[in-house]
């Protein structure tokens, strides 16, 4: 570790998908060390007004910074487009001068022109992140041509968060919300899967696609820009730790959270429970 102090790069989530996030950001730069908080005692957030998801981001991001954090990283889309906002405009300048929260829109958006010929993109994701309207919103900062297109999932966290994904139940929702995105253009030749959940659907999603559609997973995403951040920001980088470790927090059951969290990081997990 650097001067022997602890400061891991922290990561949030509603609930579990964010581990997703993490698991391709630790495969990428696995000396640093890392610490996961999932707030699934109040998930999900999808369906939350914007001040509750705000209120309750913000709580998470305190606490992170309270543990050592200097960089905090919104591993969910919801948060990112209802509370990275705000936080970082509003709440860090008095709060936190000097530390950093990332969301995982703006990576994904700042690639996206290179995955579609016909600049016509698709965005899967949950009722909140689609009102907020953030993909559009951040895509046409970069891309100004291309036409997103839409479709909220309400079934596709509860149908994982109960491990009824694999099930054939789960197909009847998932080619419905497919058809339903693409009846909104024959043009669409991307999608974003825009909720960190998602992956763990992938093979399923792939199944009621064409071909000539390129799914997007923002692990991967996430973590060539965050490791880019971090080279663009050596202060930063420096004021990480490089222990190699890796800790799980959970607002709700310990027990619960370490059974579940193994499907979204891919590996065991320890995690401790957590009161904010």
């Amino acid at each position: 570790m650097k001067n022997g102090s602890y400061c891991p790069i922290g990561f949030f989530d509603s609930g579990y998908g964010g581990l997703t996030v993490m698991k391709e950001v630790i495969k990428k730069m696995p000396e640093y060390d890392y610490v996961y908080l999932g707030d699934n005692a109040r998930a999900p957030y999808g369906s939350r007004s914007f001040e509750t998801v705000y209120h309750y981001t913000l709580e998470c991001v305190r606490k992170l910074f309270d543990m050592g954090c200097e960089l905090v990283v919104l591993a969910c889309n919801t948060a990112s487009a209802k509370a990275l906002r705000t936080i970082q405009q509003k709440d860090l300048p008095t709060l936190a001068p000097n530390k950093r929260v990332l969301g995982v829109i703006r990576p994904t958006t700042e690639i996206i022109g290179n995955y579609t010929k016909s600049n016509h993109i698709g965005v899967l994701a949950t009722s909140g992140t689609v009102v907020s309207e953030s993909y559009p919103i951040e895509i046409h900062k970069f891309f100004p041509d291309i036409k997103v297109h839409q479709h909220a999932c309400p079934m596709w966290v509860p149908l994982i968060e109960n491990n009824e994904y694999n099930l054939e139940g789960a197909d009847y929702f998932i080619k419905k919300d497919i058809a339903q995105l693409l009846q909104q253009s024959t043009e669409i030749d991307a999608i974003i899967l825009g909720c960190t959940h998602y992956p763990l659907l992938l093979e399923k999603i792939k199944k009621y696609l064409p071909p000539n559609i390129s799914v997007l997973v923002q692990g991967e995403i996430v973590a060539n820009g965050l490791q880019d951040y971090l080279q663009r920001h050596p202060e930063m980088a420096a004021k990480c730790s490089t222990g190699g470790t890796v800790h799980f927090y959970t607002t709700d059951s310990a027990e619960q959270f370490n059974k579940q969290a193994g499907l979204f990081f891919g590996g065991e997990v320890k995690g401790e429970h957590l009161r904010l």
